[in-house]
């Protein structure tokens, strides 16, 4: 047992990829190992601007041997009556290089062959190494390799050495291009020269001594040790996203942090820009008050061990400054005009080349939203029709601002900004924003009633727009996040407790498409059924998220609810119900019943006649289902669907001894009739909440 030391050493690998790459070379080596059957007590992996590296603890140092078994022809073919190799056995013999004497007798239970067995010794670890390295370097997700020089290898860039150990000892290879050897180098500038490795064992400390921490892991906990220190010292928290975090990694071999400031009157400007462009261009790490507001200060991570720091931030303070000043021209430039102006642009920027302007979809949205706003004035909302068109017509108005245009994840944000310094009333000004929360999965819902409003609407518009022209998702691809706002739209009617119909929703963006000039939908059926179908669709991979059942999911479906906080519900207390004792019978039972009415002839009759229930099982059943239809009857009023199932799991003893005492298909039809009747009102019963048929317990 021994300690592989791998490392392959580059220039500066891109540092969105290092982390990525580390976790490739791993996992493909691991693969390989454990397909060659090399046993190895722990690997771990390290990543740094200039290297990829790998250590094996307890490594075996072969394949262990193994018998491979051959079989030849049958017995009664292989020998003669005398007993001696025919020509089959010979030549089996011979094709393995052995004496037929050296064949052994193998049974199975298709009969008795000749066979033999020989030992496959193991192949030397050390010999299997630079093949698997190799390998795995080939199979690194790299989206675009490079040649430096003349060498015909490629790479993400160009290698400059080559590193392969066992213990004390160079494996002697060539990876890419390069011949092995126990040579690493240090920190760029601290330890530029080559130095060599004594063991296998002492890379990480040896580094550590040339300013260098290998360790992914270690160098980004000491960058957030460091920024937390730093940002305590001015009772602040810093803003440390985690793909911002993992870059700045990446880029630092020995970090150190260090702060500094900018100007107080930069934080005229909307704070979403400052960070955008600090984050984006230079790295920094933001820091803000206990309540979220940004304070004039800047954390960022240096290569380099300075005699002299102040200079460095000295210098990144100069670097900055005209960053943070062009996002406060294009913010004063902007405000020379109402934002309403803005709107007129709008009139000219294309949504979509079938489907009209930015101001045709603000216009569509006005009407969609003003629609929605109606309904939620009808539950008790506060909320204007009047001040939602209004917002709907601003809502995109910030497309056209300067600040946008430099920064295009601020729209919204910039409109919101915008509406306040024109006096927008704050309900208006905070729905530009939210227009388009939900973000990303797990995001934060819009707020307000007027919000709300607009992030419906706007989605909507989008479905029903390309489900038109016949632009819907296919595959993996997906241009317009239909996906994405098909899950949102469910996410607010749901978590946001809004009881509105899908079907009303569509129908009156399809509607709003069909009244406009110029872009009218073809096909309106057609469309609103895509699009409902479509809507349909994302409740699966939206609870298979929450570790709902897919089951579950279907046996709500398959009622067909219409309204998202419906479904919602229905799925809650089918869960509910597949945790009784009485689920699995139930679903069974449901399962036979509506196996049997599918096989039945003609229409099943929707009243049971009391008079033709002769047997005792039967009438159980039939007293049951009445007192259970009684009972639900309110619960379904007040949508206590958990209730409701819970209720109806009383008739499992009943629908069982109906089962085990009558026949259904009786050669009476008028019983067979009434039985059938009679089946068909228990199981509608339990179709008022979901088709329990479907789970599977």
């Amino acid at each position: 047992m021994s300690t592989i030391l791998f490392e392959l050493g580059c220039e500066e690998l891109p540092p969105k990829s290092l982390k990525p790459l580390r976790d490739a070379l791993k996992t493909s080596v691991i693969e390989q190992l454990t397909e060659a059957n090399i046993s190895f007590d722990s690997i771990k992996a390290f990543a740094a601007p200039r290297r990829l590296a790998l250590q094996i603890q307890g490594i075996s140092d072969k394949q262990p041997d193994r018998t491979e078994q051959k079989r030849g022809p049958a017995i009664k073919a292989a020998f003669d009556a005398d007993g001696n190799p025919t020509r089959a056995a010979m030549g089996f013999a011979k094709g393995l290089g052995i004496e037929p004497s050296e064949l052994i007798t193998i049974n199975t239970d298709k009969g008795d062959y000749v066979g033999y067995e020989q030992t496959i010794h193991g192949q030397a670890t050390t010999e299997l190494l630079p093949e698997i390295f190799q390998t795995a370097l080939d199979d690194l997700p790299i989206a675009k390799r490079m040649r430096a020089g003349s060498s015909r290898n490629e790479f993400v860039r160009p290698v400059q050495w080559a590193v392969l150990m066992q213990d004390d000892g160079v494996i002697d290879a060539t990876i890419q291009g390069h011949q092995t050897g126990q040579q690493t180098r240090g920190h760029r500038f601290h330890s530029p020269d080559y130095h060599t490795i004594e063991h296998a064992n002492d890379y990480e400390a040896l580094l550590s001594g040339l300013k260098v921490v290998a360790d992914f892991d270690k160098r980004q906990v000491l960058i957030k040790n460091q920024v937390k220190t730093l940002a305590d010292e001015v009772n602040a928290d810093a803003i440390v996203p985690q793909a911002l975090l993992d870059e700045v990694t990446a880029l630092v071999d020995f970090p150190i942090a260090l702060r500094a400031d900018f100007e107080p009157r930069f934080l005229r400007v909307p704070q979403e820009a400052l960070i955008s462009t600090m984050q984006a261009d230079q790295k920094y790490f933001c820091l803000t008050d206990k309540e979220g507001t940004l304070l004039p200060y800047f954390i960022f991570i240096t290569n380099i061990e300075s005699k002299d720091p102040q200079q460095i931030i000295e210098g990144n303070e100069k670097v900055v400054r005209p960053r943070l000043a062009d996002a406060e021209f294009f913010f004063l430039q902007d405000q020379k005009q109402p934002l309403f102006v803005l709107t007129e642009s709008l009139k000219t920027r294309v949504f979509q080349d079938q489907l009209g302007t930015i101001w045709e979809k603000s216009e569509r949205i006005a009407k969609l939203a003003a629609f929605i706003a109606t309904l939620l004035q009808e539950q008790g909302h506060d909320i204007t029709v009047d001040d939602t068109v209004r917002a709907a017509i601003l809502s995109k108005a910030d497309l056209a601002s300067s600040l946008v245009g430099e920064y295009p994840e601020l729209q919204g944000i910039a409109g919101t900004y915008y509406a306040r310094l024109d006096g927008e009333s704050e309900a208006i000004a905070a729905s530009i924003e939210e227009q388009y929360l939900p973000k990303f999965s797990g995001d934060v819902l819009p707020k307000t009633p007027i919000g709300i409003c607009l992030a419906l609407a706007d989605r909507l518009d989008t479905l029903v727009g390309i489900f038109a022209i016949d632009q819907a998702p296919t595959g993996s691809k997906d241009p317009f996040s239909l996906r994405r706002s098909a899950i949102g739209i469910l996410r607010i009617l749901i978590e946001k407790q809004l009881p509105i119909n899908l079907v009303a929703l569509v129908e009156q963006a399809v509607k709003n498409y069909s009244d406009t000039d110029g872009h009218k939908i073809a096909k309106m059926g057609d469309t609103f059924t895509q699009v409902m179908g479509f809507l349909n669709s994302r409740y699966r991979a939206m609870y298979t998220e929450q570790g709902v059942s897919v089951d579950t999911i279907q046996a709500v479906q398959a009622i067909h609810p219409h309204m998202p906080l419906d479904f919602d519900q229905r799925i809650r207390a089918v869960q509910a119900f597949s945790a009784l004792p009485q689920a699995e019978q139930l679903a069974d039972s449901n399962k036979r019943v509506a196996n049997i009415l599918a096989k039945s002839e003609g229409k099943v009759a929707d009243h049971v006649d009391a008079d033709l229930l002769t047997e005792s099982a039967e009438k159980d059943l039939y007293q049951a289902a009445q007192q259970a239809q009684t009972a639900v009857t309110p619960l379904l009023a007040t949508a206590d669907y958990t209730q409701v199932l819970q209720t109806l799991a009383q008739l499992d003893a009943p629908l069982a001894q109906f089962f085990a005492n009558v026949m259904v298909n009786s050669d009476d039809e008028a019983l067979k009739a009434n039985r059938l009747a009679l089946l068909q009102q228990v199981r509608a019963l339990f179709l008022t909440v979901a088709d329990i048929s479907e789970l599977q317990i």
